[in-house]
């Protein structure tokens, strides 16, 4: 059973500094696009970085300069440094994991999104 788990997190003053941290277990299968998401009271979930198996980053406007998301492939984890923390970065983070299964013996894919929990980041002002 494929299984998302976060860490990290927690409490931060504006200006501070987090760290969050995702590991994929339950599976060998190929690890697509891995990263972070969020969601604010009352706000739809947002994205804050993304990266691909090739290595490419993407991140929401809003974190850009601030968040540095990196990725282990063999160790199948992702973290997010989160810098110069503001009280609007204020969400529930999520993980998230792309995974490519092969269905049958010629080799036919398919991909699943996978979420971790959550984990709760606050920062006060």
């Amino acid at each position: 059973q494929v299984q998302l788990v976060e860490s990290g997190g927690g409490l931060a003053q504006a200006g501070g500094s987090l760290r969050l941290s995702c590991a994929v277990s339950g599976t060998d299968d190929r690890i697509n696009t891995m990263g972070w998401y969020r969601q604010a009271a009352g706000k739809e979930r947002e994205l804050v970085a993304t990266v691909t198996s090739g290595g490419t980053i993407n991140y929401g406007d809003s974190v850009k300069g601030r968040f540095t998301l990196s990725r282990d492939v063999a160790k199948k984890t992702v973290s997010l440094q989160m810098n110069s923390l503001k009280p609007e970065d204020t969400a529930i983070y999520y993980c998230n994991a792309n995974i490519q299964f092969v269905i049958n013996v010629e080799g036919a894919t398919t991909r699943r999104n996978y979420w971790g929990k959550g984990t709760l980041v606050t920062v006060s002002s």
